[in-house]
């Protein structure tokens, strides 16, 4: 049976959306290894563009129109709908990201298939898309090492390399344009932004390329040459290069990026602005609720009665929550009942403690102090 409604009940996006959707996604997916070739990368893309970040969706499910689908392909013959398919094909069957992320003394390395499920009819004009869990912590939520590009870019691009190496650029020009307003680096950490520099080894794992093209000059014109001149072309960056060498060998690839002047282009500046700050303030108001965690007395308690531990205190969410949901509860247990009747409670939820609790440990303090509080109150109702 069908999952999508027969009625219309969502609100799919329209084709002018296209123009002004953006494709916010943390770093670590950027500098993934896109194992998959431009088409189902550029429907991730597109898909990704569907999220809103401020509500995301909590069944890891967006609503496509197949007519903004085909106008983002430029998709226009009859034979459409059979090409939509083997898209999708493509995309469940050998469509994955591959992360690396650093752990301990070296990397560790991970897939993720990033959209395991579609569903549609022929009758109908919604596509249901749902993305993988794994995939959705590098999508929502982000507040620091995220970069945000413009769908209607991405969708004017006709190679894989294009989209990598334009994800990779506007990742280092984000950061360019955020610290020469906010500050916070140096001029030359700022000016590298705009000139970033890549080893060859990562670039040719970045572009999935270190068993093509083996000869320098065949990988300059396949990937770099030809994935440039359409960034350059089509999107509002102008893109040059330069090879360094380490002895004979190209050892790395330095990029130079300028951004063209677009006259309409201020209403487009200002949103990716408000955007950014709004994650700016956010990220700073975390900070502050972090400091202020560390320095509560609170948490020399909650240390003192191994309900905290050393590695609890490297997690800013957990800080930050504790200090914005859990310690404001602890102030009126303090007043009701003292210091010590916050130890004797704490002492008391850290015997009932599971393995559940310790892997949520704010959530378990939280609750437990809300459920906790109102018996309190009333012992002293009934006292007076």
């Amino acid at each position: 049976m069908s999952i999508i409604p027969e009625s219309k009940t969502r609100q799919v996006q329209t084709l002018n959306d296209l123009s002004k959707r953006k494709v916010v996604e943390h770093n670590s997916l950027i500098t993934s290894i896109a194992k998959m070739d431009k088409t189902p990368l550029k429907m991730f893309e597109l898909a990704v563009s569907l999220i809103d970040t401020d509500n995301p969706p909590q069944d890891q499910t967006v609503y496509l129109s197949k007519k903004e689908l085909f106008a983002f392909f430029k998709v226009d013959d009859n034979d459409k709908h059979s090409r939509f398919k083997e898209v999708i094909e493509k995309m469940q069957k050998q469509a994955f990201f591959q992360i690396k992320k650093e752990q301990d003394k070296g990397f560790k390395f991970f897939s993720i298939v990033p959209i395991p499920y579609v569903e549609w009819t022929d009758y109908h004009d919604e596509v249901l898309i749902r993305f993988s869990p794994e995939i959705m912590p590098y999508l929502i939520n982000l507040k620091t090492n995220f970069t945000q590009h413009a769908l209607s870019e991405i969708s004017e691009l006709n190679s894989k390399y294009a989209v990598i190496l334009y994800r990779w650029l506007s990742m280092n020009y984000n950061q360019y344009e955020h610290y020469s307003v906010k500050g916070g680096r140096r001029e030359e950490q700022v000016e590298n932004y705009r000139n970033p520099t890549i080893g060859m080894r990562d670039l040719r794992e970045m572009t999935d390329t270190v068993k093509d093209y083996q000869r320098i000059d065949n990988f300059e014109k396949r990937v770099l040459k030809a994935g440039l001149d359409e960034i350059n072309s089509y999107t509002s960056f102008n893109v040059t290069y330069e090879k360094v060498k380490k002895g004979r060998s190209i050892d790395s690839i330095v990029f130079h990026i300028t951004k063209k002047q677009v006259a309409d282009d201020s209403s487009y500046k200002l949103g990716d602005r408000d955007y950014i700050d709004g994650k700016i303030r956010q990220e700073e108001s975390e900070n502050e609720l972090v400091l202020q965690a560390m320095d509560s007395p609170y948490t020399k308690l909650l240390m003192e009665h191994f309900l905290l531990s050393y590695l609890d205190l490297m997690d800013k969410k957990i800080l930050a929550g504790l200090q914005k949901n859990v310690y404001p509860l602890y102030d009126e247990l303090k007043d009701l009942r003292g210091v010590n009747g916050v130890k004797e409670h704490l002492a008391y939820i850290r015997d009932k403690q599971d393995d559940y609790s310790k892997k949520n440990i704010a959530k378990y303090l939280k609750k437990s102090i809300e459920q906790y509080l109102p018996i309190v109150k009333r012992q002293d109702i009934d006292h007076e």
